[in-house]
């Protein structure tokens, strides 16, 4: 009877042994399955495009993307940021007045286009949700943006829809929202703003 005893007391320790082995085993899984995860999160990130890539992967903003390059400044949309772009549509930039676009494209018009792009992005992470939260968050409903060269743009919205006016009284309407970089955020909008 004793050796039954023991031999139940020992068959039970080892199903105990074994529970616990196999309990250890699917803890280790689950750890490495979270590993997993969080590699391939972190793998997402870097495939994650930089608003210079996401640019020149859309069709509506060629122009745009050809006025990034001749002013030289596509290191600085690759950079780290994060930045929120309000980029001009092709159409934005034909409405411009006829030889605008050329003009600001000639060699010698570098510093003066260098401007033009720089009041278009705003230093930090502005996504839709956050722009008409700080619209709403105004008694005047008028949040004031201010861009990487120190310009001013007003961001209102009318008629539902959020509109950006520049220093001369310009506006422009935001259009596409919240294509995703790794640095930031691109707003598409369908004029071109300028500074004073």
């Amino acid at each position: 009877m004793l050796a039954l005893v023991s031999l139940f007391t020992f068959a039970s320790c080892q199903d105990e042994k074994k529970d616990k082995e196999n309990e250890i085993e699917m803890n280790e899984n689950e750890m490495d399955a979270n590993e997993t995860s969080m590699e391939a999160e972190k793998e997402a990130e870097k495939t994650e495009m930089n608003l210079a890539q996401i640019t020149m992967n859309s069709n509506k903003h060629t122009t745009l993307v050809s006025a990034v390059q001749g002013a030289g400044m596509v290191a600085k949309l690759e950079s780290e940021g994060p930045f929120t772009i309000f980029a001009p549509t092709n159409e934005a930039f034909n409405k411009l007045p006829k030889g605008t676009v050329e003009s600001l494209m000639k060699p010698e018009s570098k510093e003066k286009l260098e401007g033009v792009l720089s009041y278009h992005i705003i230093p930090g992470e502005v996504d839709s949700k956050k722009l008409v939260d700080l619209i709403n968050s105004n008694e005047s409903k008028k949040y004031t943006l201010v861009t990487a060269n120190d310009g001013k743009i007003d961001a209102t919205i009318e008629d539902g829809k959020v509109m950006l006016t520049d220093a001369n009284g310009n506006k422009a309407t935001v259009t596409d929202v919240d294509m995703k970089g790794s640095n930031g955020y691109v707003h598409s909008i369908d004029a071109v703003l300028m500074r004073k």
